[in-house]
């Protein structure tokens, strides 16, 4: 226990199953009018609309009275009158509106008028559940009637379902209408918010315990808003007394409905719930949090063809502002926005309290090269000491996706043993199973695996499932290594055969290409046209070089270029009207020069030694080890005469970079398995022949 918060409580059973199938039944009324993977364009709006309707029933009464005396009165009023930020001064009814069956649809439609204005934008607008035309569509097809009346015996009353159990039927009705929507797209689990919210406030939240504290919590890729339910219920039972102000921005009209109807029915402020693009604009400007939660869509374009209009542009505007915008650290791969998520989240951390919980998959942990926005983010998270815990959760854990998934713990309120340091769990193993899957979902967080591994967190602790390092240990550079160059030259056979399949005169002339040009189905472009010209004319300057070259009968080996060049010109120079210049013969020394260590080690005019760049390799080093140290201990036994160079050039126009970061996760947790000997799988072999034989002679009737 710490913070007096215990890791295992939880909210009362949560039992939908009536409601749900009794919900998903009515969707049955639809077929014929609707394709199953639509039925929430109408099951979705009535819930919701029945949701109010209960909610307000019991001021109905009063505020009809009100509005008919007075039907100006101020919607704050009313507010005050219903508990809630809505109200509806319709006389009617859902049940009530089954009592005239031939106006039903008009006096359907004057009901939903009947809502305050910011209902009626969930249930109409264009950008969201546009359910008038629905509406329509029913009554055209006779369902109307029977969809009204159905919902009117609904019971969805803030008694008897509270934002929690809601969120469950939302969740269970959106499971079922959208069983194949992408990764990370409407709704996370409970069981892993649970976790989220327990890992949270599990440290350094000793202040959300103070009488009447405000605390705030953000999700920008809030869906239907089960991550701030979750984390109000959690706070309110830790802290009755404290004041949990909910933050929310969704860009799928359809969720954010359905969120913003459970935000009002908690009593939250309809302003502080977006339909916007997280990717395009920061709702919320002035506003630091004590808290964020996110799950965001994996592999979702932000750039490129796939991003959804006006992204890229907002996107890179945001970028060019620096550390002023959202996304200063830099920008990932166009493809996968996980990481403009990740920096919007620490930019809304409050400066001395923030915290957050992010939800990824493995991709940002090492996707991109050094130099990548992706390598260059996590290299900002590190250096600026952000990354407090890293949690590698089960597989089968989502509804919709059975992929390796993390949860990422930002802070900006460390405890001083974590200071400059990254704790990694592996969690992968810490789960219970579902007595039935649900989609992907084959296994689940319980109270009990909550707790062992918010224990494993707040222990902070070496062991087998937690891992602690520095944070420079994910922090490398990259090295250049490069041998001497030392090359023999010489005219044998086979270094003119090297030379002619290297390539090394195809700028003279290309056989491929001259084949690809004049057997091309298609007309050829000038620039075409050209290029086979240019290789058609060059074809005999080409052949005379290979033939003089292939007449030269010394194959002495030359050891330096100095003694090989002048060799060089004088053949060539036999070649009649031949343009041969100086870069031309240079290619036709490096063509007929191979490493050779017993070479001399060519140097420049100034002395310096000249390296080879076909030796060029890479060597990724950990920030806090010395090059020398490194390069004494893994290049140097296999490579005696390399040598490092560090070429980071940051005041460039465009910078060349070599220091980044990547976590490698698995690797930390890697445990090797000795492979079975020969005569194991030897005798396994055998066993599945045998029992193979014996399957078969059974089937067609043998002994």
């Amino acid at each position: 226990m710490v913070n007096n918060i215990e890791f295992t409580w939880d909210e009362d059973p949560v039992d939908i199953s009536a409601e749900a199938n009794f919900i998903w039944s009515i969707a049955n009324k639809l077929r014929g009018v609707y394709m199953p993977d639509k039925y929430g364009d109408v099951i979705i709006p009535m819930t919701i609309i029945r949701r109010f309707e209960c909610a307000l029933e019991k001021t109905k009464e009063k505020v009809v009275k009100q509005h008919n005396e007075k039907p100006d009165y101020p919607a704050k009023a009313f507010y005050r009158m219903t508990g809630y930020e809505f109200y509806n001064t319709s006389e009617y009814s859902l049940k009530e509106l089954c009592n005239d069956s031939e106006n039903i649809k008009d006096n359907f439609l004057q009901y939903i008028d009947g809502f305050s204005d910011n209902v009626q934008e969930i249930l109409k607008s264009e950008d969201t559940l546009k359910f008038t035309a629905e509406i329509n569509k029913m009554e055209k097809s006779g369902t109307l009637y029977s969809i009204i009346k159905a919902f009117s015996e609904l019971d969805l009353s803030i008694e008897k379902f509270d934002s929690i159990k809601m969120g469950y039927i939302f969740e269970n009705l959106i499971g079922r209408f959208y069983q194949n929507v992408e990764a990370g797209q409407y709704y996370t689990g409970r069981d892993i918010i649970k976790l989220c919210v327990s890992l949270l406030i599990s440290e350094g939240c000793e202040d959300i315990f103070l009488p009447q504290r405000e605390i705030s919590v953000l999700d920008q890729a809030c869906g239907t808003g089960g991550m701030l339910s979750t984390a109000y219920t959690y706070l309110k039972h830790y802290n009755p007394n404290c004041n949990v102000r909910l933050y929310g921005q969704e860009i799928m009209g359809q969720t954010y409905a359905i969120g913003l109807a459970e935000m009002l029915i908690k009593g939250q402020s309809a302003d502080n719930f977006k339909n916007a693009d997280t990717f395009k604009e920061d709702c919320f400007k002035d506003k630091k949090m004590r808290f964020v939660l996110e799950n965001p869509p994996f592999g979702q374009a932000w750039g490129g063809e796939k991003a959804k209009e006006g992204q890229e542009e907002a996107v890179r505007k945001e970028h060019a502002k620096g550390f002023n915008g959202r996304f200063g650290a830099g920008l990932p791969g166009t493809s996968d926005g996980q990481l403009l998520f990740v920096q919007a989240a620490v930019n809304k951390m409050d400066d001395e309290y923030g915290r957050a919980a992010i939800i990824e998959n493995g991709s940002p942990l090492f996707s991109g090269g050094t130099s990548s926005g992706e390598s260059q983010i996590r290299r900002w998270l590190l250096e600026q000491d952000l990354i407090e815990a890293i949690v590698q959760l089960p597989t089968n854990l989502f509804y919709n996706t059975g992929i390796s998934t993390y949860i990422w713990i930002l802070s900006k309120n460390k405890r001083e043993e974590r200071k400059g340091k990254i704790q990694l769990i592996d969690a992968s193993n810490i789960y219970t199973n579902l007595r039935k899957s649900l989609g992907n979902k084959r296994k689940e967080i319980s109270p009990e695996n909550r707790k062992e591994i918010t224990e494993l967190y707040v222990n902070f602790e070496q062991s087998e499932l937690s891992k602690i390092y520095k944070n420079t240990e994910f922090i490398y550079k990259e090295y250049t290594v490069m041998q001497p160059l030392q090359r023999s030259y010489s005219f044998s056979k086979e270094r003119i055969e090297n030379m002619i399949n290297n390539g090394t005169l195809k700028t003279l002339y290309d056989e491929n290409k001259v084949y690809e040009l004049e057997n091309s189905t298609e007309e050829l472009k000038d620039k075409d046209k050209k290029t086979l010209k240019k290789f058609k004319d060059n074809k005999i300057t080409y052949d005379a070089i290979l033939n003089t070259l292939k007449e030269y009968e010394d194959e002495s080996l030359y050891n330096n270029p100095d003694d090989f060049k002048p060799i060089v010109k004088q053949l060539l120079a036999k070649i009649n009207d031949a343009k041969i210049d100086n870069k031309l013969v240079d290619k036709i020394v490096d063509g007929l020069s191979e490493m050779d260590k017993d070479a001399d080690i060519q140097k420049d005019k100034k002395g310096n030694v000249i390296f080879d760049k076909l030796t060029k390799d890479t060597e990724i080093v950990p920030y806090d080890v010395a090059i020398e140290d490194y390069m004494k201990t893994e290049v140097l036994p296999h490579v005696p005469d390399a040598k490092a160079f560090f070429e980071e050039d940051l005041t460039k126009k465009k910078p060349v970079i070599k220091t980044g970061a990547e976590i490698p996760f698995t690797r930390y947790f890697y445990k090797y398995q000795e492979p079975q000997s020969s005569e194991e799988l030897a005798k396994k072999f055998i066993e599945l022949e045998e029992s193979i034989s014996s399957r078969i002679q059974k089937l067609f009737g043998g002994k």
